[in-house]
């Protein structure tokens, strides 16, 4: 029998030792692929923080005559050729999901087709990396490359809730009610932080970190656009005070109390972060926080506005 003739009986074999339920392997890859998302914000920004974002000249190799870095280009090869490495991994981890989900893409369609968005983003990732690349990193090209990160990162948060039965059609227990006016409150908290997340890339590319010495900047005043960013910075503590406040005062319990209450850590977190940050000539290690800081709130926000979603209403 040809190997041909083999093929459909061995992927049924396969397909009948994968699970049939959502089980403890599922979540901890939708978990892994979550905290992947956010160490990739974190190593991108110790790329260009370090100032290597040229530490691999070209794409897809990281040299023209070698596909990953050598002992010659030093650390900044280093830095940078480990955050490709991170990409691919992380790639792997969302076949995986994919994988672990065939038995269960079509009752589990939500799961299935997150975790299809997370896969169809993650080349597209890479793809964008290597124009940052080539096109010297262009500042808006750089800055595109961080925002298809944070929606990994909105992505990879429903599929956590999703996989953990939190929010979605297959909850494993029921979410206490939340006033009426929550949910659509944290859907502008989520919204605004993606606004807030937009000017920050304004901000980052005029600023003074560019990821290499000849690296272009976007020529606007660094000053105004820090502040044109700080006002969704604004409304969003306001719309997390504005739930916590509720949470507090209606004794509510649960998933949203506890989701509130990590929102408004994370935004008075990033919005310290980012005052001293712009008073103390803006510091390479604060820079960097921020970054990890913008990963956190995307998360916490999304996180919210879904939970606030499949609550009950008082």
């Amino acid at each position: 029998m040809s190997t041909a003739s083999r093929l459909p009986k061995s992927i049924q074999q396969l397909a009948d030792k994968l699970p049939t339920e959502v089980n403890s392997t599922i979540r901890r890859l939708a978990m892994l692929s979550l905290i992947g998302q956010v160490v990739l914000v974190v190593t991108g920004g110790a790329v260009r923080l370090t100032s290597s974002g040229l530490g691999c000249p070209t794409w897809p190799r990281c040299t023209s005559g070698s596909l990953v870095n050598t002992p010659e280009m030093g650390i900044h090869g280093f830095i940078e050729f480990g955050n490709r490495m991170l990409t691919f991994a992380l790639a792997a981890v969302a076949v995986l999901m994919l994988v672990y989900l065939w038995n269960l893409r079509k009752e589990r369609r939500d799961l299935f087709l997150l975790a299809v968005g997370l896969l169809a983003s993650i080349p597209a990732q890479a793809i964008i990396g290597g124009i940052t690349v080539l096109s010297n990193l262009n500042p808006w090209v750089v800055g595109l490359h961080f925002l298809v990160s944070m929606a990994l990162v909105v992505f990879s948060t429903l599929l956590v809730n999703r996989a953990y039965g939190r929010t979605g059609r297959f909850m494993k227990r029921p979410l206490a009610a939340i006033p009426g006016a929550m949910s659509p409150v944290m859907t502008a908290v989520a919204f605004f932080s993606a606004v807030a997340v937009c000017l920050g890339v304004v901000v980052t590319g005029a600023g003074p970190h560019a990821g290499d010495a000849n690296a272009p900047r976007n020529d606007l005043d660094w000053d105004l656009v820090s502040h044109i960013h700080a006002v969704p910075a604004y409304l969003i503590t306001a719309g997390a005070v504005f739930a916590v406040y509720f949470v507090l005062r209606k004794g509510i319990t649960g998933l949203f109390r506890t989701a509130a209450l990590l929102l408004l850590a994370v935004t008075v977190l990033q919005a310290v972060i980012g005052f001293t940050q712009y008073y103390n000539g803006i510091p390479a290690l604060l820079v960097g926080a921020h970054m990890l800081g913008a990963a956190l709130l995307m998360g916490a926000a999304t996180n919210a506005a879904d939970v606030a979603r499949f609550s009950p209403k008082l």
